[in-house]
């Protein structure tokens, strides 16, 4: 996920973006919005400009040169695992339009008990996605990262962390924003 304001961040970056306003009547915390979305939240992307800008560009770095199918699938574990439905909407949705079909998008929450979905590269970027996502309980455990290790190069293994971390960041904004799924501002 990529958030920001209505401006021309996406034509400038090649990345995907969003965003939404938080003027008029507000709602509690959590409570889903106002028909228009809003929450009473701030809106990220306007209240810290720069970073909202530095974290678009990490996104679009972390991308390059992935397998564009391989970064949804890496983005849709990540959001499972952080409970961010905006998320999952959003990079469920992408993965669809860029032609994934919905037999794997619904086995990615369960990876491992229908493998036979993923190529074993994929299975090395989920359990990798996993293993990052769910750092404070057990760290990295050194077979996953070997077992990443063996089937992307530096540069490559490089942009999946990159992605890893840039999908939890997008994550922990939306959370803490209350951005509500099925409103993929980008549009």
């Amino acid at each position: 996920m990529v958030m920001t304001t209505n401006t021309n961040t996406a034509a400038t970056t090649g990345t995907t973006t969003t965003g939404a306003t938080t003027t008029g009547a507000v709602t509690p915390a959590g409570t889903g919005g106002d028909a228009g979305g809003r929450t009473g939240r701030i809106d990220f992307a306007k209240a810290a400009p720069k970073v909202f800008r530095a974290l678009v560009g990490f996104d679009a770095a972390a991308r390059e040169g992935l397998d564009p199918a391989l970064v949804e699938l890496i983005q849709i574990r990540a959001s499972h695992l952080n409970h961010c439905a905006y998320c999952l909407h959003m990079h469920t949705n992408d993965a669809r339009k860029a032609g994934e079909s919905e037999d794997r998008l619904h086995m990615v929450a369960v990876w491992r008990e229908a493998r036979h979905f993923f190529t074993p590269k994929e299975q090395a970027a989920l359990a990798l996605t996993e293993a990052v996502t769910r750092v404070a309980d057990a760290g990295v455990p050194d077979n996953v990262y070997a077992e990443a290790a063996a089937h992307f190069d530096d540069a490559e293994l490089g942009h999946v962390l990159a992605l890893i971390l840039t999908i939890n960041t997008w994550n922990r904004v939306a959370l803490s924003t209350a951005k509500r799924a099925g409103t993929d501002e980008r549009r």
